[in-house]
């Protein structure tokens, strides 16, 4: 199973479009992790799941969602409702609650991913507006697989392009 996960992208739509031509048919679901600044309604999100983040005033958004692809439950939340910049105990014990195994959110602009309790715990960081250590890729999304020997994370750049040392394999 593939997901693609983006965040942040604080109202750039055309690298959303970009995002869903490109990998169409090659993923098995699309999310965003808030911060959109688009109109829930936005013909985007017809193949993509979104949450609301902070910076998002349409109130059709929900706060988390939860969904199944291919097996495999998946967890999102933006990361400002659970106080994410101050730790990740919250967004853990909810998506524990979910019974994910993939964990999605976004909110600080900085990529990362850890494995904890057996759950992926990933943020795309910002596609738009990059902060931290990663801020020189101009942006980074992230594509998820899992398959019967673990889950791997490769992260890319604006340009489509893998990121060499953003490539992270987590056995199952």
């Amino acid at each position: 199973m593939k997901c693609l996960v983006v965040s942040d992208s604080h109202g750039d739509r055309d690298i959303l479009v970009q995002l869903l031509a490109a990998y169409r048919g090659k993923v098995d679901a699309f999310f965003h992790c808030g911060d959109s600044e688009l109109a829930a309604d936005d013909a985007v999100f017809d193949e993509m799941a979104v949450v609301r983040g902070n910076m998002d005033f349409d109130d059709q958004f929900p706060a988390v969602v939860t969904q199944t692809v291919a097996g495999v439950p998946v967890y999102m939340t933006h990361g400002h409702l659970v106080g994410v910049n101050m730790g990740l105990s919250y967004l853990l014990a909810d998506a524990k609650a979910a019974n994910a195994q993939l964990v999605f959110f976004g909110h600080t602009h900085q990529l990362g991913v850890e494995r904890h309790d057996g759950m992926l715990v990933l943020n795309p960081g910002s596609i738009s507006l990059p902060r931290g250590e990663f801020t020189r890729l101009g942006g980074t999304y992230a594509i998820v697989t899992t398959d019967s020997k673990g889950v791997s994370v490769q992260y890319y750049d604006r340009q489509r392009r893998a990121v060499p040392e953003l490539a992270f394999n987590f056995p199952g």
